[in-house]
């Protein structure tokens, strides 16, 4: 998926309250960026970083700048966008190239399931059991060529865990998607030493039917497309 607005690189002064950033522009400006992401972001928003901001010129949007990628010392770039994958997925299941969720006839994005959730995606199709897909996107590494899953405690992804496993449980399918938003991983675990309720709903989920499936990313200041699948290693 191309970005609608040719990126401008910048360095990363600093990000704060959740969703802000300011970063200085080449031609020396500091301005204050939108951030899509409400995670703690670790190694991704260290200062100093060369970042990839997205403009706009909408005057309904107070911030002029949206951060979209991280661009390391190593070339590789991390997507820290949290909205963005699921609407690259969307084309790509729509599209039939996401590999084991490929020949359903329909995808309809946040459906209402569970308690008071929405999954990102159902898919339908004739004669087939519904895929009910929820989809994390993974930006942390600790490891070389490690992504882990997730940089701080969700609680709301315990939740989503629970509910995906009912669905199992129900007799549909039940897929966890972990897409890596990195260049520089080619695999995929949890970090259980962060959350380790996390870990303990994922354990459980997998072990009532729930699917697990991983992917990476092609990533560059231009565009973000879904890359090959990832082995996925439980901890």
């Amino acid at each position: 998926m191309r970005f609608q607005t040719p990126l401008v690189p910048a360095v990363l002064l600093r990000r704060y309250k959740r969703f802000l950033a300011d970063a200085r522009l080449e031609d020396g400006r500091e301005i204050t960026a939108h951030v899509a992401n409400p995670g703690a972001m670790l190694g991704t928003k260290d200062e100093g970083l060369r970042i990839w901001l997205e403009p706009n010129d909408d005057p309904k949007r107070k911030l002029k700048f949206a951060w979209r990628l991280v661009e390391h010392d190593s070339g590789a770039f991390t997507g820290v966008d949290t909205s963005l994958p699921n609407r690259m997925l969307k084309v790509a299941l729509e599209e039939g190239r996401v590999a084991g969720l490929a020949g359903y006839d329909a995808v309809r994005p946040e459906v209402k399931y569970g308690e008071n959730s929405r999954i990102d995606f159902l898919l339908t199709g004739e004669g087939r059991s519904d895929a009910w897909v929820e989809v994390k996107s993974v930006t942390m590494k600790r490891t070389p060529g490690l992504a882990e899953f997730p940089d701080s405690v969700t609680k709301r992804g315990a939740k989503h865990l629970a509910e995906l496993a009912l669905m199992a449980e129900a007799g549909h399918r039940a897929v966890m998607l972990y897409l890596v938003q990195r260049t520089d991983c080619s695999r995929v675990t949890l970090a259980a030493d962060i959350d380790p309720a996390y870990a303990a709903a994922f354990a459980d989920a997998v072990a009532r039917g729930v699917e697990v499936l991983a992917f990476g990313c092609e990533i560059t200041p231009e565009a973000v497309e879904l890359g090959a699948p990832l082995p996925f290693e439980a901890p």
